[in-house]
């Protein structure tokens, strides 16, 4: 019996087990597994080897990273390809995308993929623009548009805008992006200008939103801390129907002319998620 015992226990009878790894599993199910990531977990997961990187480019996977309505939102833009996977589709969308002449931009959140956009000052309807002793345009690499509009001094400021567009469900935020003075270069630092500041102190910036559906929001606030690009609040509205597209309007306004003011960049309006709304309360 010793000997048998032995012979059972031997080495050439011994069965090693194999570790197995995530480079085990099988294609589908890492696909399976991927849907619940956000899109940076999934680009990074793809590199781990060739079946991350086949089950992270299924279709499935990306299709519930896109908006429910991203086919409108492709057909509103400039340029767009055809015939892309969603992979590359959600990377298309995840930059900058143009439409509306190129006044405006839209773009996905690469984490979230919620809907973000941004409307230039040339998209804008602003009283005066056109008259140079009040108005002129800036370049400049501060702006996404490389272009802000000055203003020198005007007794009525009124800035307006609206946007028609397919708006995923959701609830979003309106900022105006303005800076008080003017912002250049002098030996290799940024200063700011202060020489037509004037006004903001006497009477508060009105701002105010409405929507196609009856939302409406108001907001006012002092102008100050010349020299930083600030984020104000306008309002929010929400979308609760893909029924049809949302149109918002926009305004800034200081409309008593009891004095001048004078001394603003208006760079462009933004519309994002609610719950970005954390990010645009400091300046930039």
């Amino acid at each position: 019996m010793g000997s048998s015992f032995s012979l059972l226990f031997s080495p050439s009878t011994v069965v090693t087990q194999q570790k197995t790894s995530l480079g085990d599993l099988p294609e589908s199910c890492v696909a399976l597994i991927l849907v619940y990531m956000d899109p940076p977990q999934i680009c990074k997961l793809s590199m781990l080897n060739t079946d991350f990187r086949a089950a992270s480019s299924a279709d499935f996977v990306w299709q519930s990273k896109l908006p429910i309505n991203y086919a409108d939102i492709i057909q509103r833009l400039h340029n767009f390809p055809h015939n892309l996977c969603k992979r590359d589709i959600f990377a298309r969308l995840s930059r900058p995308n143009s439409f509306d002449g190129g006044t405006k931009r839209v773009w996905l959140d690469k984490r979230t993929g919620r809907v973000c956009m941004s409307i230039s000052s040339s998209g804008l309807a602003i009283t005066g623009i056109d008259d140079r002793r009040y108005w002129s345009r800036i370049e400049t690499d501060e702006s996404r548009f490389k272009s802000v509009a000055y203003l020198q001094q005007i007794w009525w400021f009124e800035v307006d805008g609206e946007v028609d567009f397919p708006f995923p469900i959701g609830s979003y935020s309106i900022f105006f992006r303005l800076q008080v003075g003017r912002a250049s270069r002098k030996f290799g630092r940024r200063v700011c200008n202060s020489d037509h500041v004037h006004g903001w102190d006497k009477k508060p910036v009105h701002f105010q939103l409405s929507t196609s559906d009856g939302q409406q929001a108001t907001t006012q606030c002092y102008l100050n801390e010349p020299g930083i690009w600030k984020y104000h609040h306008v309002g929010d509205f929400a979308v609760t129907s893909l029924a049809k597209e949302m149109k918002v309007k926009f305004s800034m306004t200081q409309i008593d002319c009891t004095h001048t003011k004078g001394g603003l960049c208006v760079d462009s309006v933004l519309i994002c998620p609610v719950e970005f709304k954390d990010r645009f309360k400091q300046g930039f």
